[in-house]
């Protein structure tokens, strides 16, 4: 089974203000294929893991996705009407927002349609092994 993996300095937006820089780590696995986990602050003692749908990641680049936990929304921030970035905003115990730039996740999730293409998810399941799961 094949991985893809990126990693990338983000902006934790604290308040309007002020950002605090730390790692963020993408990653995909064709034996979850609906899924991508975020990996925050990959060097500290503590990360943080959230996993999300590689659709609605791919649909916040360019209009808001998500909704209750999980929103993202591209920043149209360029002359000419394009999205430099987006922003995802976590709600758990408390509210984290983050901005993240568009291109190289735009470019990474390109690589993880490349492996497994949007609604060929279910193509590789084996139905006969997890319905012996179950029993």
């Amino acid at each position: 089974m094949k991985n893809c993996n990126l990693t990338l300095e983000i902006a934790r937006w604290l308040s309007p203000e002020l950002a605090l820089r730390l790692s963020c780590e993408f990653s995909y696995a064709e034996q979850d294929p609906f899924a991508v986990t975020l990996v925050f602050d990959t060097g500290s003692e503590c990360p943080v893991r959230w996993v999300l749908s590689r659709d609605m990641l791919a649909d916040g680049l360019s209009a808001l996705s998500g909704e209750g936990d999980v929103a993202l929304w591209p920043l149209y921030d360029l002359p000419d009407g394009v999205a430099s970035s987006f922003c995802l905003r976590l709600v758990n115990t408390s509210t984290a927002l983050f901005e993240i730039p568009s291109e190289p996740v735009a470019q990474w999730l390109e690589r993880t349609y490349a492996m497994v293409p949007q609604g060929t998810e279910m193509d590789g399941v084996n139905w006969d092994e997890l319905s012996q799961l179950a029993d």
